[in-house]
């Protein structure tokens, strides 16, 4: 069955993933994944952050099933009674006045850099350059494919689109030389996950917070992946105690069901009126009772505290396993339940492997690093699944 489905997809498919992992699931329950041919499997990946709630959480489908015998899509022409109640969860429980819903984290931040252009474009003020960091990624568009400091991603797209420049991560003097009177924005993710899990400092955060206060520069962090509790606050920015003008999230707000929202201050989102910016799809009925879903199973099982302390244990025990094992674990990094485990070169590429013969569903970040994001609701034991398997793992390279 399997052999039947890679064919279909070799035939049909266009081939912007390559040769996948070999394995094709069919249902998944809470962390566990199955395959079509009964293999279990554990989600220490998380769908790439997405999962925050599992596989199957019984309230999430419950929630989604509601749903789909009322209404999936009626577009935006129209109030949408989801769109607001949703809105109004992310403005109580973050620093934002206002949100906007679209399908995918790539699409908030091309919203993110729409409105950073227009608010100054409405001010009269000839701003438009948006500053972002090395090794940084904020998507597949042309657009994020310019704002993403990775090299390989910009190439084949070049020339690219214009006003995009990147500088060293935590390095406050290249980012400060290159404000311009032009700079609109300055764009970070305060964990960069798919270079490697590398947090940044906060004394660089609290810095960059008070350079766009003094020269009237927006502030926008992309919370795509480090949003909605994923580090153990709802968002990342509330570890690092700054408040962002602009910031973005996606990935874990539709616990699967595709979702991205760009949220600002109410300054900022007033300079965005009728007919400047839209969607077809984005907060429509269904996605957006996804979300209200997250936030109610959330609240309700404590997931975000259930991340940090879970995440916490989780961390202790690899740098256990890092202490134990110096000459082949040269670093582990993350907060709450992001977490990169960096190996020498030379066996890295063989541990993602063996953990994945092993059932353990992980990603490997530029060849070195062993990227997890479970799901919020890991218990204990199931952290520990993941710790064992990777000490075997270890112990026979």
């Amino acid at each position: 069955m399997l052999k039947d489905i890679i064919e279909l997809d070799k035939k049909y498919y266009m081939n912007t993933f390559g040769d996948r992992l070999p394995v094709c699931f069919e249902r998944g329950e809470g962390l566990k994944l199955y395959a079509d041919n009964g293999d279990v499997y554990y989600d220490f990946l998380g769908g790439i952050a997405v999962n925050a709630l599992g596989h199957s959480h019984p309230e999430f489908i419950a929630a989604l099933k509601r749903q789909l015998d009322k209404l999936i899509h009626t577009s935006s022409l129209y109030y949408i009674e989801n769109q607001a109640k949703l809105a109004q969860k992310l403005v109580e429980n973050s620093c934002a006045d206002k949100a906007f819903f679209c399908n995918s984290g790539a699409e908030a931040n091309e919203a993110a850099f729409k409105l950073a252009k227009i608010y100054f474009y409405k001010k009269g003020e000839e701003r438009y350059e948006i500053i972002s960091l090395d090794h940084s990624f904020h998507g597949r568009t042309l657009a994020t494919v310019a704002a993403t400091g990775q090299k390989h991603y910009q190439d084949p797209y070049r020339p690219l689109t214009p006003g995009f420049k990147q500088v060293a991560p935590n390095n406050f003097e290249a980012l400060e030389a290159a404000v311009t009177d032009k700079t609109a924005a300055i764009m970070i993710e305060l964990v960069q996950g798919e270079s490697g899990v590398h947090p940044m400092d906060l004394e660089y955060a609290e810095k960059v917070r008070k350079l766009c206060d003094d020269k009237g520069i927006l502030l926008i962090v992309d919370e795509v992946q480090t949003g909605m509790g994923r580090l153990g606050k709802l968002f990342a920015h509330e570890l690092y105690g700054i408040e962002p003008d602009i910031f973005t999230c996606a990935k874990a707000l539709g616990g699967g069901v595709p979702i991205g929202a760009m949220c600002a201050k109410a300054e900022v989102a007033a300079a965005f009126e009728p007919g400047d910016h839209g969607t077809t799809f984005g907060g429509n009925p269904f996605a957006t009772a996804a979300g209200l879903a997250v936030f109610d199973i959330y609240e309700k099982e404590k997931l975000i505290e259930n991340c940090a302390e879970v995440g916490g244990y989780l961390k202790d025990r690899l740098a256990e396993l890092a202490d134990k094992y110096p000459d082949k674990i040269t670093e582990v990094r993350g907060m709450g339940l992001l977490i990169g485990i960096e190996l020498i070169p030379e066996i890295a590429g063989d541990v993602f492997k063996k953990l994945f013969e092993k059932k353990m569903l992980t990603s490997l970040c530029k060849g070195i690093t062993i990227r997890i994001a479970p799901p919020l609701n890991i218990t204990r034991d199931e952290a520990d699944i993941f710790v064992d398997t990777l000490d075997a793992v270890l112990a026979e390279i």
